[in-house]
């Protein structure tokens, strides 16, 4: 198993990635509240991997046609 693997959360910069976000709308979503994160350190922002996999789920998507906000 490899390292990444293990991880159970990712950095802002790779949940972005994940998201098709860029990293500045990443922290906003954070900050707003709607992009879960955890606080390690003062400078210091992870998002859990579990967390990042139940916002994609379907239930929490838009109807197609339907912007989210």
């Amino acid at each position: 198993m490899e390292n990444s693997e293990k991880r159970l959360t990712y950095t802002v910069e790779e949940a972005a990635d994940v998201l098709g976000i860029s990293r500045n709308l990443a922290y906003e979503l954070i900050r707003q509240g709607r992009l879960p994160a955890i606080r390690i350190s003062q400078k210091r922002l992870v998002v859990p991997k579990a967390a990042l996999a139940k916002l994609l789920l379907p239930e929490n998507q838009a109807p197609a046609g339907e912007v989210c906000q």
